[in-house]
């Protein structure tokens, strides 16, 4: 499967984000499998192997995205660093904005920003 774009990518989080502010059925299945999800506003599959995982905000002031747990004294392996290299946004994510790592959460009004990615 040939990977995607940054302008798929942002278009599907965009379009993802508008049905399941607006689309009471579509946000169920967001947050039941967002993979479907993704697929119905995006027409494509997620990449073999990509995981993908949908929060509700639900009234909160703050949603945090909790990082994956790291090995006890072990380092990042090469996969993991990778993940994480570029550091925050290029652009000027605020507190008000959300910062997409492939997807992490919709935007709403108080997101902490998250690692590379882009600003929406």
């Amino acid at each position: 499967m040939k990977p995607w774009t940054q302008d798929e990518k942002k278009k599907a989080l965009e379009a993802f984000a508008r049905k399941a502010s607006t689309d009471a059925k579509f946000r169920e299945l967001a947050l039941k499998n967002p993979a479907a999800a993704v697929k119905e506003v995006s027409g494509k599959d997620l990449p073999a192997g990509f995981k993908v995982a949908a929060v509700a905000r639900d009234g909160a002031d703050m949603v945090l995205v909790v990082p994956d747990l790291v090995k006890a004294g072990g380092e990042l392996s090469d996969s993991e660093l990778e993940k994480v290299a570029g550091g925050r946004c290029a652009g000027s994510c605020g507190i008000s904005q959300v910062c997409l790592v492939s997807s992490t959460v919709p935007p709403g009004p108080t997101y902490v920003p998250g690692v590379g990615g882009a600003c929406v």
